[in-house]
């Protein structure tokens, strides 16, 4: 299936919780192992202090290890409320069989297809990944139920879509 000889453009203002949600979908594999690893790590770190007698340093480790996932999550969270005012504004988006286009008042982003190393299809998001890491997205709500078909077609026909 092809996304069509003239393409698809659709003009779509991103809601702030819609991006947010977008974007914790895409960092959620990576979030994971990261909070993973540090809690192992400091709660090893807590039982080898309290282990050879250094128990305030134990106790510092333990409060570490539940205070370093909030810490991270609320981190994340002011860097997304300060990327909002960016991102959630009015944005025309062009779709075609070699690529997408997103242009705002104040930027363009094109890539092409080929640059996906994987593309995640949620619920409510086409997640498009370069190396492992986020890159973009495409909400399904801005797309019509014929279009969002083309799309989900299209992108089949490239790769097989993870779901989520």
């Amino acid at each position: 299936m092809n996304i069509g000889d003239g393409g698809i453009t659709v003009s779509y203002e991103p809601a702030p919780d819609e991006v947010a949600r977008a974007f914790f979908h895409g960092l959620r594999r990576q979030l994971a192992v990261t909070y993973t690893v540090v809690v192992v790590f400091l709660i090893g770190a807590t039982i080898f202090c309290f282990a050879v007698g250094q128990a305030w340093v134990g106790a510092a480790l333990l409060v570490s290890t539940v205070a370093a996932p909030l810490g991270s999550a609320w981190w994340l969270r002011l860097r997304l409320r300060k990327m909002l005012a960016f991102l959630c504004v009015p944005t025309t988006m062009r779709l075609t069989a070699d690529g997408y286009e997103c242009r705002t008042d104040k930027s363009t982003t094109t890539m092409r297809w080929s640059m996906f190393s994987s593309v995640v299809t949620t619920g409510e998001f086409w997640l498009f990944f370069l190396n492992g890491q986020p890159a973009a997205f495409l909400p399904k709500g801005a797309f019509d139920a014929g279009q969002q078909a083309r799309i989900a077609g299209f992108l089949a026909a490239r790769e097989p879509a993870k779901t989520r």
